[in-house]
């Protein structure tokens, strides 16, 4: 069963992102996550919401919309759009300790740092939509 199920359908801007972040912040809350897994949560959300309102849209309208829930073990949190279509897993690479930070090229360490602080994730397009769904334990 979920608690606290909700939706929140914002527009595709840096706007938007500050009531996701909120969104979040307030589920975390109803949760009652530690506040590291909270953060972690939080953290994964903004990278993925960012990155679609920057790089889908890439700043011209549309809408994310996001639902989040609390269940006995797990908080998830789902985000749609319309944007085109991207799998996050696929720019997902964890940085080369070899290479020094100036040298590694500009991307994708943001998603492997969202992603990998996450217990679960999945993405699926369903009828042209991006939808990814995040979770941490509690």
């Amino acid at each position: 069963m979920t608690e606290g199920a909700s939706v929140l359908r914002v527009p595709a801007s840096f706007t938007g992102l500050e009531e996701i972040k909120c969104f979040v912040v307030d589920l975390a809350r109803l949760a009652v996550l530690p506040d590291q897994v909270g953060y972690r949560l939080r953290l994964a959300v903004d990278e993925l919401a960012t990155n679609t309102v920057t790089y889908g849209y890439r700043e011209e309208a549309g809408t994310i919309t996001v639902s989040g829930g609390v269940e006995h073990d797990r908080v998830w949190i789902r985000l749609e759009d319309q944007a085109p279509l991207f799998d996050p897993r696929t720019r997902m690479r964890p940085p080369d300790p070899t290479v020094p930070p100036e040298a590694r090229p500009i991307g994708g360490l943001g998603i492997y740092l969202a992603l990998s602080s996450l217990d679960e994730f999945s993405y699926a397009c369903d009828t042209g939509r991006n939808v990814s769904i995040l979770t941490v334990r509690r």
